[in-house]
């Protein structure tokens, strides 16, 4: 018996025996949580508006983003007018002003939004506009990460990402600074 052999006979002798994974301790979140989730995404540099009906978002892009020659949008809530289609690299993307998504999950503790691969298109999207628009139903809000980690299967797609505000980095002369290497806004609207 070669010695690898001999070696892996005496860890296969000495494995212990499987135990089942411990029980979640749930930490339940107490209070509105679109209230704090505004909350948490305003401590990120973010901004999270309310709305009750699509048209508030159009006039919140017809007023900020009226210049904007790229807008790509990847929900059927509110158009762009760039097709995610004509992109067949990332690198195609890199003139998007603004990216428009729709969240799977929101997390009030933090701000995060996850953002599955399937709703994504390309994975350098989020990363890559200047500005980023998420649209989030305000059902699908969870208090805290623990939650959101109950209600997906990670390993449903081969990529996910949570996002909780804009880029933003404070290297630099301990100085922050937002946008520094990705969006430079990050805009939620919480819908109905």
């Amino acid at each position: 018996m070669s010695s690898k052999e001999s070696i892996l006979a005496a860890i296969q002798k000495n494995k212990p025996d499987l135990l089942p994974l411990p029980e979640h301790p749930e930490f339940p979140v107490e209070g509105d949580l679109v209230e704090r989730y505004k909350s948490s995404i305003k401590s990120n540099g973010g901004e999270a508006l309310e709305v009750s009906d699509p048209a508030e978002i159009r006039d919140y892009l017809e007023l900020h983003f009226q210049d904007s020659q790229m807008i790509l949008s990847l929900s059927e809530v509110v158009k762009g007018n760039y097709d995610i289609a004509l992109a067949e690299d990332p690198h195609d993307l890199e003139h998007v002003e603004l990216a428009i998504l729709e969240g799977e999950w929101g997390v009030a503790e933090n701000a995060a939004i996850w953002l599955p691969e399937e709703s994504l298109k390309h994975r350098a999207l989020p990363f890559i506009a200047q500005h980023l628009i998420v649209l989030l139903k305000k059902d699908r809000l969870l208090g805290n990460m623990h939650e959101v980690y109950q209600s997906i299967n990670v390993s449903d797609s081969g990529y996910g990402v949570f996002i909780a505000g804009p880029s933003k980095t404070a290297d630099i002369e301990q100085s922050l600074v937002i946008g520094a290497h990705g969006p430079r806004s990050m805009t939620v609207f919480l819908l109905d």
